[in-house]
């Protein structure tokens, strides 16, 4: 997409060298006649909020925009947060993210255990029936002897069956 800076630019190219007029040049390249005379005059008002900016910015280095659109609003100097932000992503003062430190935890090995009942494992298993409707099943091994302590088969198994099969076996 082309901006309007960049066709004002064109337009003052083509009359200058090919001394075509104004409204020509605009049908040429599609730009209107109002946009092509439009001068801006958001950068004077801007001065004075882009220095404070920066001196808060400095000032408050892990502020955001949010932060900062609220001192100056206290101030006077800004009442729309768009504004703000334009400003502060033009100044490129966006707050870093501190990245988490990662936690280094060694590995241990799972100890062996060395006799029966000293450790289980508890595994659901799923399928369904011919009907459709799912059933599930709680397997209880030992990890010693391997052998099925308990099974719980289920349509739907909660956490309070669960608990009872467990203390049982």
């Amino acid at each position: 997409m082309i901006r309007p800076a960049a066709r004002k630019e064109v337009v003052g190219h083509l009359q200058c060298t090919y001394g075509i007029s104004q409204r020509r040049a605009c049908c040429l390249v599609p730009i209107s006649r109002k946009a092509l005379g439009y001068v801006s005059n958001r950068t004077a008002k801007d001065a004075e909020l882009v220095n404070r900016l920066k001196a808060l910015a400095e000032r408050y280095l892990r502020y955001g925009y949010l932060m900062l659109h609220e001192l100056l609003r206290r101030e006077g100097l800004v009442v729309n947060r768009k504004c703000t932000y334009r400003i502060y992503t033009a100044l490129q003062l966006q707050v870093r993210t501190k990245r988490r430190k990662k936690l280094i935890r060694p590995r241990v090995p799972m100890s062996v255990p060395s006799r029966t009942n000293q450790r289980w494992s508890a595994d659901f298993v799923h399928d369904q029936l011919a009907d459709g409707r799912r059933f599930r099943v709680l397997n209880i091994v030992d990890d010693y002897s391997r052998v099925c302590v308990g099974q719980l088969t289920e349509l739907s198994i909660c956490g309070d069956a669960l608990a009872r099969r467990i203390i049982e076996s």
